[in-house]
C-alpha cells in the first residue's frame, strides 16, 4: 500500500520494477519517481544512462545531501564527459544518518552526483550504510586519498590509451597522452659480458629498438640502422630548404614515391 503522500521511505529505492529495452536503446520502466505507484509504459529518459544491473539501486538525486565537509574539490567537467559517455558504472554511497543526524549524506560520489545534476539526470544508482561521524569522515577520507596514493605504469598507460581511437570518456585528450608518449623513456643500452678479445666490458650496443617515430598518439619503435637513415634524410632535407618545416611530409612522399617504382 502505497502512502497518501505517494512516496515510500528513501531507503527503499528505485527497485524491482519491471524494466525492457525497446528500440534505440530507450528505457521504459513499469514504475516512476521514488516509490510511486507503478505506471505501465512509463518512459523515464533520466535513468537511460544508468545501466540495468543498478536499476535497483536507483534514488532519486534531489533526496541527496553532499557531504557537509568535503574537502575533495573535483573535476565536474571530466566527470560530467565520463557520465555523458560511458553512463554510470559503479554507485555512488550514501550514508542514511541515523548516527549523524544528517539524512542521505553522500560519503563517496559527491562529484559525479554533482556532475549527473548538471546533466539533468535526476535519479542515480546508490548503495547505503549508516555509520557515525567518526566513521563517515574516515570514509570521505580514504576514497580520496586511496586515489591520490596510486600511481600508473606510464608507458603501460600510454599504450593502452594509444590503443582507444576515442578518448572521449577517458579523461584524457591526444595533447596528454602525446606528453605520456614524451615522458616514456628510451630503452637503455645494453652490456655485453667480456668475449676475452678485448670487448664486452666497455663495449656497448643499442637495444633492439633504439628510437620511435610519433604522431598524434601513435609511436612506432625502430632500429639503429632507420635512425640513421632518417638522419641522413633529415640533414639532406634542412640543408636543401634551411628549415625542418615539412620534414615529415617530405618523407611521407618519400615512401610514396619508393612504393610506387617497387
Amino acid at each position: 500500500m502505497v502512502p497518501a503522500t505517494g512516496h515510500l521511505p528513501l531507503q527503499q529505492p528505485l527497485g524491482r520494477c519491471a524494466s525492457s529495452r525497446k528500440a534505440a536503446d530507450r528505457l521504459v520502466l513499469a514504475c516512476v519517481g521514488r516509490g510511486e505507484r507503478p505506471t505501465q509504459g512509463t518512459l523515464v529518459t533520466s535513468l537511460a544512462n544508468i545501466p540495468e544491473q543498478l536499476l535497483p539501486l536507483a534514488v532519486a538525486i534531489s533526496d541527496l545531501a553532499p557531504y557537509h565537509r568535503n574537502p575533495r574539490t573535483g573535476d565536474l567537467p571530466a566527470i560530467a564527459e565520463s557520465l555523458t559517455v560511458n553512463g554510470q558504472y559503479r554507485p555512488v554511497v550514501v550514508n542514511k544518518g541515523t548516527h549523524t543526524g544528517r539524512p542521505n549524506e553522500i560519503l563517496a560520489g559527491n562529484h559525479t552526483v554533482a556532475a549527473a545534476q548538471q546533466l539533468g539526470w535526476e535519479q542515480i544508482a546508490a548503495t547505503w550504510i549508516d555509520v557515525d561521524d567518526e566513521a563517515a569522515a574516515r570514509i570521505v577520507i580514504v576514497d580520496n586519498r586511496t586515489s591520490d596514493l596510486a600511481g600508473y605504469d606510464t608507458a603501460l598507460l600510454a599504450e593502452v590509451l594509444s590503443g582507444i581511437p576515442d578518448l572521449a570518456g577517458t579523461g584524457y585528450d591526444r595533447e596528454s597522452v602525446d606528453r605520456l608518449l614524451d615522458d616514456t623513456s628510451l630503452p637503455e643500452t645494453l652490456e655485453l659480458t667480456s668475449d676475452g678479445a678485448g670487448t664486452g666490458a666497455a663495449a656497448t650496443v643499442d637495444y633492439l629498438q633504439w628510437g620511435y617515430l610519433q604522431w598524434e598518439s601513435k609511436r612506432v619503435r625502430i632500429t639503429s640502422d632507420e635512425v640513421e637513415a632518417l638522419n641522413a634524410i633529415y640533414t639532406k632535407f634542412v640543408d636543401d630548404t634551411n628549415s625542418d618545416l615539412g620534414f615529415g611530409w617530405h618523407v611521407l612522399q618519400e615512401a610514396h614515391q619508393e612504393g610506387g617504382t617497387a
